[in-house]
C-alpha cells in the first residue's frame, strides 16, 4: 500500500473517492475515443491517424494515467501509484495548456484550428479539451502528494516532448499525399489535399514553427508552476514549496 504524503488531501490510493474520481475520468476519456470512431473525417484514413492531434495525443497520456490510478485504488498498488503520478506530471500542464490555447484560439478565429467540415458537438468538445484538464487537476489538487520536479526539468521535459511532437506532424504530413475519400452517407467524394493536422502550422514557416514549440513547452513549464501554486495554497503552501528544492527526497 502506498503511503499517504502528509500534504495529500484525501486518501489515495482508495477504493473511495479516489477510484469514483478516476473511474469517471477513465469514462470521459473512453467515450472521447469512441467518438473519433463514429466521427467521418479525412483523417480516419490518414497516416497518424487522429494521434496527429496534440490533442488526442495528450488524451491518450490522461487515459493511461487514470487507468493507473484506478488499478491502484483497486489494488493498493505503491507502484502504479507512483506511475500515475509521474504520468501526471506532463499530462496536467500539458492539458490545461490544450484547453485554454485551444478555446483562446477558438474565440479569435476556429479555423486555424480546424479545417470547414471538422465540427465538434459541444459536447464532445468539452470532452476532448476542457474534462482532461479538470479532471487532472482535480487529480493533483485532492490525490497526489506534491510535485517534487523543479521548473527546469519541466521545461527540459516539455521541450523533449515538444520537438517530438513536431518531428511526429511533419513524418505525418509528408506521408498523407492526395487522397479521395468517400462519405456514404452524405454521398459524395471529396478529394483532400495533404495537410497539417492544426491549419494554423501550414501558415508558419520553419521559424515560426521553431518559435511555436519552444513557446508551447514554456507555457507547459508556466502552466506547471501555476498548479503548484494552486496545489500549494489549498493543501500547505510553504511546505509545498519547500518541496521542488528536494527532488529526491522520498515520500513521507
Amino acid at each position: 500500500m502506498a503511503a499517504q504524503h502528509r500534504l495529500q488531501r484525501l486518501a489515495s490510493p482508495s477504493p473511495s473517492f479516489s477510484l469514483l474520481l478516476h473511474l469517471a475520468g477513465i469514462a470521459s476519456f473512453i467515450y472521447s475515443f469512441y467518438f473519433l470512431t463514429i466521427w467521418e473525417t479525412p483523417f480516419d484514413e490518414a497516416y497518424g491517424w487522429h494521434f496527429q492531434f496534440l490533442t488526442i495525443i495528450g488524451l491518450a497520456v490522461s487515459l493511461l494515467c487514470f487507468l493507473s490510478g484506478a488499478v491502484a485504488d483497486v489494488t493498493g498498488s505503491a507502484v502504479l501509484f507512483d506511475l500515475k503520478n509521474a504520468l501526471a506530471v506532463l499530462a496536467t500542464p500539458l492539458e490545461v495548456v490544450i484547453s485554454l490555447l485551444y478555446w483562446g484560439i477558438s474565440a479569435v478565429d476556429p479555423e486555424l484550428l480546424f479545417v470547414g467540415e471538422l465540427t465538434l458537438p459541444l459536447t464532445a468538445d468539452v470532452g476532448f479539451h476542457l474534462a482532461p484538464a479538470v479532471f487532472l487537476t482535480l487529480d493533483l489538487v485532492l490525490l497526489s502528494p506534491p510535485w517534487t520536479v523543479p521548473a527546469y526539468g519541466v521545461m527540459s521535459l516539455s521541450t523533449v516532448f515538444a520537438f517530438g511532437y513536431w518531428y511526429w506532424v511533419e513524418l505525418c504530413f509528408s506521408k498523407n499525399g492526395w487522397c479521395v475519400y468517400n462519405y456514404p452517407l452524405l454521398a459524395v467524394l471529396v478529394l483532400i489535399r495533404r495537410r497539417y493536422p492544426y491549419p494554423l502550422f501550414g501558415l508558419l514557416s520553419t521559424a515560426q514553427r521553431i518559435l511555436l514549440f519552444v513557446t508551447s513547452a514554456a507555457l507547459v513549464t508556466v502552466s506547471s508552476g501555476a498548479l503548484k501554486w494552486v496545489y500549494g495554497n489549498f493543501n500547505g503552501y510553504e511546505n509545498a514549496r519547500r518541496e521542488p528544492h528536494k527532488p529526491m527526497k522520498k515520500v513521507q
